[in-house]
């Protein structure tokens, strides 16, 4: 008899229990603190999408000053979004405008101090030859040709390395517009030939026109040249 006593109030314990919690805030409801904080990084990770994208499209309407802060924006959000990859492919993209707008020391800094640090922080062999090439092109806006040149040449190897036929044409002919500009016209049509031959031979057409005005520059240049001795 007391057996049958003690289930009784022991069942009555748990309905009691259930209808309390029937009853209860759905408000109230307590969620895995994992679920909050995957959440918060979808929204994060959005944000930073939206940023890049609004960034892009200032970018081709040509305000720059917009595209250059929403491209800040979207690298802040992607930092604390622990997406490095794309945050350092937003300094990038930030660096370039800079160039655009002819800021060459900003354009410089950002690359060496973020974005290359970044590329190398998760060994993204890619992301740096691409900060290569960028600084490559910086130094040549800004007639620092000697750093421009080696960094060229660094963009080269990597390519090379990563067995990048593309990226290593772009090293070429960017090593020969650099020797254009210190009047090397000899040794930059040997650098335009050697792109040209392994455009060829890749079967791709994309640098034929950079091709030519290498080529144009360069016999506009020897002409200037012969004409004034």
């Amino acid at each position: 008899m007391n057996k049958i006593c003690l289930v009784f109030v022991c069942l009555l314990f748990v309905f009691c229990s259930q209808a309390q919690t029937l009853k209860s805030d759905p408000q109230e409801t307590n969620y895995p603190a994992n679920a909050i904080n995957i959440a918060m990084t979808l929204t994060e990770e959005t944000i930073a999408d939206d940023y890049f994208n609004d960034a892009e499209k200032n970018e081709r309407k040509g305000d720059l000053n917009m595209a250059l802060a929403l491209f800040g924006k979207a690298a802040f959000e992607y930092n604390n979004a622990n997406k490095y990859s794309r945050y350092a492919a937003s300094l990038l993209r930030m660096s370039n405008v800079h160039l655009s707008l002819t800021h060459y020391v900003e354009a410089e800094q950002i690359i060496l101090n973020s974005a290359l640090k970044a590329y190398s922080k998760i060994g993204n062999k890619s992301g740096q030859m691409l900060c290569y090439q960028y600084l490559g092109r910086i130094y040549l806006a800004s007639n620092r040709l000697t750093q421009s040149l080696w960094f060229y040449t660094q963009h080269g190897i990597l390519a090379q390395q990563l067995k990048n036929n593309n990226a290593y044409i772009e090293s070429l002919l960017g090593i020969a517009s650099v020797k254009i500009k210190k009047k090397e016209y000899a040794m930059a049509i040997k650098d335009v030939d050697r792109a040209e031959l392994l455009a060829k031979d890749a079967k791709t057409t994309q640098f034929v026109p950079q091709i030519k005005s290498n080529r144009a520059i360069i016999a506009e240049k020897q002409a200037t040249k012969a004409r004034t001795r």
